[in-house]
């Protein structure tokens, strides 16, 4: 059956109808014979092995029995009726029970006829029951396709109550193979197959639903997970050298005074091996006459912002202004606090824009850009706006990418005729699953060492009764002049959480660090940009030693004084973001702090996630364990899910399919890039099907 006919709508296949073809649509999201084909079971159950009554344990499992009817009844109960009938075999009797579609099955059972039952076996009113057991009569089991590994499809409670059972849905499937004479297109190319001993397409389909055991069973999935991660790999790898191959970049061919001038004589401290390698991979796009489009990731204080202010130089070296937008005000200060800081004395210009920056300051601002005066602008969303216009602007750098959508960011890439190169950061480690499934068509770099003299954060957990002895700590710690972050998980008292919220945790820490032997500083996001700006400004100077903050602070606070981070209700927070959290302090060359306040009460995971969090620092670690915890959808957000829309492939668990896939597209598309080769044209052709009949080879080739 080819891809086409495999296109057919759902009600057209035999036994669907236009009823059963509505609640497939509806909660399955089945409309073609392919998405049918593409129903993978979530489990498989062994029909080899048939139970007597006799035999039968109080184990609450499935089981498999042959008997028969010879009586059946309805029974009253406090909400409705239930059908029972009594089951025998020559071992005794147990109850098979139905709640719902009653008529149809008093009309349909036959008495005293041989059947073969199958479902989950309780023990109820001294004796076993199985509630709405999958039914056949013997006679048509033992003439049906023999299948030695029964599939579990996926399934709703409207469409057991609507009759499509598992059962169902597995002899509409093999309706398919029946119509199809069990004859499939092949997706992957001859040389594909026997480098990698897959089995063929329609082998793979057939055990993939109806497996003669579990040896080609796991042949099978093997082939279809590595077939799905591979075109999804083939999909970014094309967007990736199409980038390259069509949108042409500056050449940045000058590494100048400017840039070696500060490289000598105004870098603070010397680069780790990581910053230089990563440097080097940036030089290479700058100078390769296409748009770089690179992702640069790095774990919290891993020295990222040096990296973007020397591409900047790199930019400025060979005429171009550079600017860098960052999520919030907090955020776009500090970098531009920073970065000014680094420039002190080289003569380069820079100036900052956001929300809170007055209509008198933002003219000159405009003019200078417009007149190529102002070589770095740093900022907000302001720069996305109209009025925001370059000379020439030839690096566009985001940090914490992932915080813009990407219409935000095509706005910034359009603000030169020729797109300027893009660097995107990050301080989210993402695993390396993850960055080859979701930034594939991106370049990625790797930050993966700490400046040296860092002293790793000490991090513990204590229980919400230890509190008077972590208040000691506290008072110590500031007696040594240090300062303090007090993080909450909630803005107001929540009725339906019993978890500590900020405005009780204020009042609680001024109770007991009171005036005016302590200063305490209180942000969140309710407060106004000019009030909270303020309150940070505080802490910054080191008028306050405590900070009440709830997760606000969580990106972009620098302050090296600060050495303790206590995070109240350590249980309501995800991995990342307790990562985050701690990487507000460490930033000094004094010993840092991290205490995990919890109750006693906890979850396995949050356990799990606290373990991990006190065991180790290294961010892309305590990423891997967040991917395992939580899967990549509730990771990466709405916006990656049509990238990770997988049907068998799992990315966590099949990570070493996973890089074969990719390694194969590289290969091929490094060899073939318009996939022209009469070898290939099975995959151009599955490749074609798969982007909804949009070919984009014509764009490469």
């Amino acid at each position: 059956m080819n891809a086409n006919s495999l296109q057919t709508p759902i009600v057209y296949l035999k036994g669907v109808g236009p009823n059963r073809a509505e609640t497939l649509q509806f909660e399955l999201g089945i409309h073609t014979f392919q998405d049918l084909l593409n129903l993978f079971p979530n489990r498989y159950i062994d029909k080899t092995h048939y139970y007597k009554i006799g035999q039968l344990q109080r184990s609450n499992a499935d089981v498999q029995v042959i008997g028969k009817i010879v009586h059946i009844k309805t029974v009253e109960q406090k909400k409705g009726k239930r059908l029972v009938a009594s089951f025998v075999d020559d071992t005794g009797e147990m109850e098979l029970v139905w709640f719902r579609g009653q008529k149809w099955i008093r009309e349909n059972i036959k008495l005293n006829t041989p059947y073969v039952i199958f479902g989950k076996c309780n023990w109820f009113n001294g004796k076993f029951s199985m509630p709405h057991p999958e039914m056949e009569l013997q006679k048509d089991h033992e003439q049906g396709l023999k299948i030695a590994m029964q599939p579990v499809y996926p399934s709703t409670e409207k469409l057991s109550n609507r009759g499509i059972s598992n059962r169902v849905i597995s002899k509409l499937i093999q309706q398919i193979f029946i119509e199809s004479k069990g004859r499939f297109t092949e997706t992957l190319s001859e040389k594909l197959l026997f480098e990698l001993k897959l089995l063929p397409k329609n082998e793979s389909l057939f055990n993939i639903h109806f497996p003669k055991n579990q040896e080609l069973l796991a042949k099978a999935q093997f082939r279809l997970k590595f077939e799905e991660l591979f075109y999804i790999q083939m999909q970014l790898i094309a967007k990736n050298m199409l980038h390259k191959q069509k949108i042409k970049g500056f050449n940045f061919d000058q590494v100048g005074t400017i840039f070696n001038e500060f490289y000598k004589n105004h870098l603070p401290f010397e680069l780790t091996g990581a910053q230089k390698r990563v440097i080097k991979e940036i030089r290479g796009d700058l100078g390769s006459n296409a748009q770089m489009n690179r992702l640069l990731q790095g774990d919290v204080g891993s020295g990222k912002t040096i990296v973007a202010v020397m591409t900047m130089l790199l930019a400025i070296d060979n005429g171009y202004q550079a600017c860098l937008m960052a999520p919030t005000e907090i955020l776009a200060n500090q970098h531009y606090t920073g970065i000014s800081e680094l420039l002190e004395g080289t003569g380069i210009t820079c100036a900052l824009l956001t929300g809170s920056v007055k209509k008198s300051a933002r003219r000159p601002i405009h003019e200078q850009l417009e007149s190529g005066e102002l070589q770095i602008l740093i900022g907000t969303h302001a720069l996305l706006e109209d009025k925001v216009k370059f000379k020439n602007l030839g690096l566009a750098i985001v940090d914490e990418q992932h915080r813009f959508g990407v219409a935000q960011r095509s706005k910034l890439w359009h603000k030169n005729e020729i797109p300027p190169h893009i660097l995107v950061m990050t301080a989210t480690p993402i695993p390396r699953t993850l960055a080859m499934s979701l930034y594939g068509d991106l370049d990625v770099s790797t930050i993966d060492e700490l400046p040296p003299g860092r002293k790793p954060i000490k991090t513990v957990h204590r229980y919400d009764s230890n509190r008077l002895k972590v208040f000691q700590f506290i008072r110590d710690e500031i007696k040594k002049g240090r300062q303090v972050y007090i993080v909450y998980p909630l803005i107001q008292e929540s009725e339906a959480l019993d978890y500590k919220d900020l405005m009780d945790g204020y009042e609680s820490i001024a109770r007991d660090f009171p005036m005016p032997d302590y200063q305490i500083s209180i942000v969140h996001g309710k407060m106004k940009p000019a009030d909270k700006d303020y309150e940070m400004e505080r802490f910054v100077k080191g008028e306050t030693q405590i900070m009440v903050a709830t997760t606000v602070i969580e990106v972009g606070v620098n302050v090296p004084n600060a050495s303790v981070m206590i995070i109240e209700s350590a249980e309501r927070f995800g991995l990342s973001q307790l990562h985050q959290l701690r990487g507000r302090v460490g930033r000094g060359a004094d010993q840092s702090f991290c205490i995990l306040m919890t109750s006693h009460k906890l979850s396995t995971e949050a356990k799990t996630r606290l373990q991990t969090m006190v065991q180790t620092n290294d961010g892309f670690e305590i990423a891997e364990v967040d991917l395992k915890l939580r899967g990549p959808g509730d990771i990466m957000g709405t916006q990656q899910s049509g990238v990770l829309n997988l049907k068998i492939a799992d990315i966590v668990k099949d990570n070493d399919i996973l890089k074969t896939a990719r390694y194969h597209a590289i290969q091929l598309l490094k060899e073939d890039p318009a996939l022209e080769k009469p070898e290939n044209l099975v995959i151009r052709h599955a490749y074609s099907q798969l982007m909804k009949y949009k070919n984009i080879w014509n764009y490469i080739s």
